[in-house]
Formats: structure tokens, sequence, C-alpha cells
């Protein structure tokens, strides 16, 4: 079999072939065509290989150059693809194929080239090629193929090639249905969703592949401007009929209740100033949506009001909008997080910056607050059922650079992942855990962050730069969710950094990133330094680990990528390079554990990004007093 990317140029005309002929009479041929080819069918399967076999029709003045078979893992592949020559036997084009990759889809057309006219299809049909031996698969593994520089492709135009461009603020849920589901903030490139409505979803079945869905809400909510009004009258201010600017429609997050009952806790942001010049900003609202059906992207149905921001200062509102360390709220209504408790309770985790992250109880059965709310603003005491201070960086700092919490739970623990610092280029991802949903939150030494504050440990994400790529930047507010068998993932976006391909806008392309988690032996959460590529997970044999390596150390560094060094582990189990320069390592085959010296590496395959085939390698991450990321160079 031949196989090439290039189209087939026409045969000499002493060259061109007879096909079987039908019997005009009973064959539809379409306008101009007198090749009529019918749906293939898969004759053999393997691992690695497939036979296909597909009838022709012709008319009897008919002929063609070549025929054979075209096939890629997306739809509607076409001969300027994956090219394989055929044979005809008879009225009947066959052809065997050897090096498919085990446990993959495929899509596959029949084609003919008929003389002087046109490429000829059959309708398409898909086939999964047989599992394999783990080997097999790694052998032939190739990795996602999609480009992570999408500018070409940003457009609303373009919304079915996004895959996972456009994404910022994800939230995750896996359904009954089996596909996992991300709403996001109202946010890409060029504005390009604005046409869409807002919060809008995408679902996928292998994390790796996204159907893009659109718009799960069409436009603003009938209960804001009434709620709003109603807030601003009790302040004794006028009412207003639509603020001057766009609302923000923030930071969703999705919650399976169960499987006939899903809800989605949204963020909208009213633009402005609560009264002109020298006064506070506007307030922000978390709403509710229900829906019975994610597949059915129009089904969501609105629930209203849950929460808004909530001041401990009365009606003082007249605080300097440039005023940061002292700004009028407590707890800003944004970024929602929430979770049902091993016990049954829900809880909603929210906030962003001022004062801190809170936590609130909810109501079961409604969703909302369990406690009844009060005027949100007045003393502490008046504001107590707004939620309760859960995290803080500095005590009595309203300019937190914090935000985007994310609770779930994992043997006796609640983690509470946070993002820090500026999302341009700075954004990273620490987190805190604690026995009980709202605190006190404990880091890796030990720090309060509930009651005393301070900087989390360990940082989970940084900006970073492997060799071979541009680096990730703004890497940070993650959507953290298991698959139901023991697998953790974090999701969140990452930005290009600011100048690459010559665009001094790239630092505005958001990418999807989904990640593996691993947990150390303590319990703390290690984020993969390579994105989730489904590559086999066959065990690790210590001779793999020999050759060279790139580290990064994720210490943290305001706002600056941190780049790879060259690193060896020789056989004599050395190390070449690097901050373990001269130390030994060891390899522990059985928990998959190499050791740098006295630091535990935990290893996992994953798919190398960075090469220009995305072939699989191995990866590691650690935790000693700082996060350690690596990868075998290929």
């Amino acid at each position: 079999m031949k196989k090439t990317k290039l189209i087939y140029s026409l045969l000499p005309v002493g060259m061109l072939l007879f096909g079987a002929c039908s019997d005009d009479n009973k064959i539809s041929y379409p306008a101009g065509q007198g090749i009529v080819i019918e749906t293939p069918e898969t004759v053999d399967c393997g691992g690695t290989y497939a036979s296909f076999a597909a009838l022709f029709h012709m008319k009897s003045d008919a002929r063609y150059t070549n025929a054979g078979y075209v096939i890629s893992e997306n739809a509607n592949p076409t001969i300027y693809g994956s090219v394989y020559d055929g044979t005809i036997s008879g009225d009947t084009i066959k052809a065997t194929i050897l090096d498919l990759a085990p446990d993959r889809e495929y899509h596959v057309r029949a084609f003919m080239n008929e003389y002087q006219g046109e490429v000829i299809y059959s309708q398409e049909f898909t086939f999964t090629t047989a599992e394999g031996s783990l080997s097999e698969q790694l052998a032939h593994y190739r990795g996602p193929q999609y480009p992570d520089y999408y500018a070409d492709f940003a457009g609303w135009g373009s919304r079915s090639q996004w895959n996972l461009a456009n994404v910022h603020d994800p939230s995750v849920v896996k359904a009954a249905d089996g596909y996992y589901y991300m709403y996001q903030t109202d946010a890409s490139y060029g504005n390009a969703h604005v046409e869409g409505g807002h919060f809008h979803g995408r679902r996928s079945l292998d994390l790796i592949n996204w159907e893009y869905l659109g718009g799960t809400m069409p436009e603003l909510p009938g209960w804001i401007i009434p709620k709003w009004n109603e807030i601003r009258e009790g302040m004794g201010l006028q009412a207003a009929e639509a603020p001057v600017g766009e609302f923000g429609y923030w930071a969703p997050s999705v919650v399976k209740v169960n499987d006939n009952l899903y809800r989605m806790y949204y963020s909208i942001v009213v633009p402005g100033l609560i009264d002109g010049d020298n006064s506070w900003g506007e307030r922000a609202f978390i709403g509710l949506m229900e829906t019975s059906n994610p597949a059915d992207n129009n089904s969501w149905e609105d629930k209203g009001y849950v929460i808004t921001n909530a001041s401990d200062k009365g009606l003082d509102f007249h605080v300097s909008p440039t005023d940061w360390g002292n700004c009028y709220y407590k707890f800003n209504a944004i970024d929602p997080s929430v979770i049902i408790t091993d016990n049954g309770e829900h809880w909603m985790i929210y906030g962003s910056w001022h004062s801190g992250i809170a936590a609130v109880k909810l109501n079961p059965e409604t969703g909302k607050v369990a406690a009844e709310l009060g005027n949100p603003w007045g003393t502490p005491a008046d504001i107590a059922a707004y939620g309760k201070l859960i995290a803080t960086r500095q005590m009595g700092n309203r300019w937190q650079g914090s935000e985007g919490p994310e609770v779930i739970y994992k043997d006796g623990y609640y983690y509470l992942f946070l993002a820090y610092d500026a999302l341009d280029v700075a954004y990273n991802t620490r987190v805190a855990r604690s026995k009980n949903i709202d605190g006190p939150y404990l880091d890796m030494n030990g720090t309060n962050i509930s009651d005393n504050g301070g900087d989390a440990l360990p940082v989970v994400t940084h900006p970073y730069k492997f060799a071979n790529s541009d680096g990730w930047v703004g890497f940070s507010h993650c959507t953290v969710f298991n698959d139901g068998e023991g697998n953790w993932f974090y999701a969140s976006q990452a930005r290009f950094p600011a100048g690459v391909n010559g665009n001094d806008a790239s630092n505005a392309l958001m990418l999807g990133h989904v990640r593996s988690i691993v947990w150390t032996n303590d319990g703390w959460p290690l984020v993969l330094p390579e994105r989730y590529g489904a590559v086999p997970q066959l065990a690790i044999a210590e001779e793999e680990l020999i050759g060279n390596w790139e580290l990064i150390d994720l210490a943290y560094s305001y706002g600056n990528m941190k780049e790879s060094v060259a690193m060896s582990l020789t056989a004599d189990h050395k190390i070449n390079g690097g901050t373990w320069d001269g130390a030994d390592w060891s390899f522990d085959s059985n928990s998959g554990i190499l050791k740098a010296g006295d630091v535990n590496l935990y290893l996992k395959r994953e798919c190398d990004w960075e090469d220009a085939n995305r072939r699989a390698t191995i990866v590691f991450a650690g935790l000693s007093n700082t996060t350690w990321w690596g990868k075998k160079s290929l």
C-alpha cells in the first residue's frame, strides 16, 4: 500500500482505466458525473490494520485514472490528507491499510478520479480499530493534532473548529450521558463570542476533542435590573433603567445534583460606579440556572438571584475607586464554586480580591442561600448570612490578588484551589486544604489562610516554558474534576505571551488546558507539566529513564515564565545538570516514583506537546520546598 499527502496527478490517456459497467437505467447519477461509489464496508479490522471494500458503478463511457481510500481521524477526509491506493476487483474497490493506531476512531471514504472530471467520493463511514496491547498502542501513539495558535480561526464563523480555543475560566462536569460539559466566562480573542449569547458551552467524550455548543443564556436575565434597583433604592440611591457600559458575564460553576438535575451558578457584573465620581464600583450578582439535559444547550432555565456583594461599611460607599486596599465591599459576588459535601450538604465558595474568599451554605432543594439574606450592607453581624471568610492573602487588606476559588473533596479533605495575581502573565494557582468545608484551610507548611492569612503553597501551576515552545502565561482559574474512576483532572485557561508570531495581541489568545493530577503520598495534588493526551499507560521501565530531561522549578516568580534547564540521568544512577547535579537517582517500579536526591518525582506517560509530531514521552511532577516539573527529551 502507498500512503501520500499529495493529490494524485492524472495518468496519461493511454493508461486510462475502465471499470465494470452498470446498467445506466438502474443507477441515479448526479448531473455531470459518470461514477457512483457506494459506502465502503470493513472486511477485516485489527489493532493496527483494516481492510475495506466498496462497490462502484460507472456509465459505459466513463473512465477513471486511479482509485483508493482516504482516511482521517477527522470527519470528511479528502485526497489532500492521507491517501491509500486501492485495487479494482470487478466492480469493487479494495484496500488494506497497515499503519493504523489501536483503539482509534477513523473516518474513511472511497474515491475515484474521473478522467477529465472531479474526484468522486463515497459516503463517509467510521470504524474503530481493535484495542491492541498497550505496547502496540504506545508504539502507534500520535497526540492531538489541533493547533494551539488559533488566531486564524478565532472568529465566530469558525467556531466549529475551536475545540479548546477561546476558553476562559472553565467549569467542567461529567454528565449522566458520559459527556464532559464545559462552560466559561464570556471572553474570546477579538470578542468573537458576542454573537452567541452568554456562558458558552462545549462537550467532549475524551477530554481532547470538544464540540462547541454555543451560549446557554440568550440575554440578560429579567431579574438583574429590578434586583439591582431594589438594592439601590434601599441605599437611598436613585433607580436606574440601565447602566452605562456592558454587563460582565463571568465564571460559571456547574454541579451535577443528580442524573436529572444540573445547576449552573453564574456571575453577572454591573458596570459603572455606585454614585458617580469618588464612589466604589457597582455590584455583582450570582444567579442560578438549571437543566435536566445539558446536551440541549437551550434547555437551561433561569432560577434567579442567589447572592450579591456584601459590605460591612453600611452606606459609606464614597470610597475612591482606586483605593483598592480599602474597597467598599467585603465579599465580591463572582467566581462561584459549588460542592455537594460528603454528608450531602450544598455549599458555595465564592469571591475575588476584596477581603478574600467566602463560604456560604445552600439549601439543597432550591440551590439558593440557606440563611435569610438581609440588606447587603451594614455591620459584620448584619451581613453574616453572606458567608464566612475562609481564605485571604493578607488580613485587613482588600487588595488580595486572589480569586477563582475551586473546591473539591478527596480522602477526608476539602481542597481549595485559588488563582493568584493578575491574569495577563503572572496568574498562578495555589492550593490549601481543610477537614471542614468552611475551614480553617492550611497550606502544605501549615499556614492558616482562613484565620491569619498568607500566601498558600504549593504553587500548582505557574507561567512556564519548555524548549521548542513559546511558553504559557496567564495560567490559572481552574476547575478540578474526576472521571468517576479515580482519575483527577485540572482544567484552566492559559495564554500565549505577547508577540508570538509577530502578533502584539497574542496574549489575548486563551486556550483551554486539560491536565492530569497525580497525588503525593502526603495527599497534595500535583498538576502534570504536559496537557492530557490520552497516552497509553504502559508500565515505565527503569531503562527508559536514562537520558536527557528538561527540568522546571516552579518556585514563585511574579510575572515571569519559569524556563526549563537541561538535566540527564545516567546508567550509573547519577544526575547531571539542574538542581540535583551530582546527586543519585533511583526508581521504584511498583510505585512509579523516581527519586532525585531525596525528592519524590511522580511519573506518568503523557503527550509531548512541544514535539512537532506530539509523540508520547514521560513526565514528572514533584514537591519539596517547591514544585518540580520535568519531561524526558525525545
